[in-house]
């Protein structure tokens, strides 16, 4: 698999209360994952891209709601999702993109 595939696969982290419970608990990351990801690439672009050894990955396809817009009805799209359990003791790094905004901004204001 080369790069570009690796990075066309892993579309962003899942930031919720359940995911960050699961990641607390039983290590278990999730991603939002390009809809044609097999759970072979998804497992080795997480081993490739964060250095993590990767136990398991389950999928799921949520549907996206049926939403309101006035009069009109809208849909919200589709989205695959990857749950990625990785080995004991290990994690995977996420930049945090706010503390560094709210880093760069303060510095820059002085």
């Amino acid at each position: 698999m080369n790069n570009e595939r690796l990075y066309q696969i892993l579309l962003g982290p899942v930031y919720s209360e359940k995911a960050q419970v699961l990641g607390d608990k039983l290590g278990v990351q999730t991603f939002k994952v390009a809809p044609t990801a097999t759970k072979r690439e998804i497992k080795l672009a997480v081993e490739k891209l964060f250095g993590a050894e990767v136990v398991a990955v389950n999928t799921v396809n949520v549907k996206g709601k049926t939403k309101r817009f006035g009069k009109t009805m809208g849909r919200r799209s589709d989205v695959k999702k990857a749950y990625v359990t990785l080995k004991a003791g290990q994690d995977v790094e996420m930049a945090d993109l706010g503390e560094t905004a709210a880093d760069n901004s303060s510095s820059s204001a002085e």
